[in-house]
């Protein structure tokens, strides 16, 4: 049986923990379906067509068994549709554990034939954050010790708009 794990976010942008994350799972599961969430309930600085091709590329090295998607739907739905068993969630501190916890057990209930899996990242990005990524770059710091140089470009170009 092919295992199958989708690791889930907004991915806005994807980090060097995100990469780091994908690269790990890439060597648990037979594929690794990263779903970039377009997160109505959020204002993401990138687009999701801009987030998908900027996860694509950063993880363009990776092997075949890597796949780059964009979806709207409930998790759950899309997972079935992709016949993942495995969310993927990255932890890098307690309170994103309390989180998580709690979306596992949501998840759970809306479908027990769904594993949640738990991965810390390695020490060099636990303080790293999307979020923190955002408001450096909006603030015209470097952001280039946390994302790789095409998603550095890419808020560059789009900050001079």
């Amino acid at each position: 049986m092919i295992k199958i794990a989708v690791y889930p976010g907004t991915f806005d942008p994807i980090t060097y923990g995100h990469i780091e994350l994908v690269e790990r799972a890439a060597q648990l599961f037979d594929r690794v379906i990263v779903a970039v969430a377009a997160n109505k309930n959020k204002t993401p600085f990138f687009s999701l067509k801009e987030r998908v091709e900027l996860t694509e590329l950063a993880l363009k090295k990776l092997n075949n068994n890597v796949k780059v998607l964009g979806f709207d739907n409930l998790l759950i739905d899309f997972m079935r549709s992709h016949q993942a068993t495995v969310i993927l969630r990255g932890v890098r501190m307690v309170s994103d554990f309390e989180y998580e916890f709690q979306l596992a057990g949501m998840n759970r209930k809306l479908a027990p034939e769904i594993e949640s899996l738990f991965l810390m990242p390695s020490q060099n990005y636990t303080c790293v954050a999307s979020s923190f990524v955002r408001e450096v770059a909006l603030l015209g710091g470097d952001i280039t010790p946390f994302v790789p140089q095409s998603v550095a470009m890419a808020f560059n170009h789009k900050l001079r708009k």
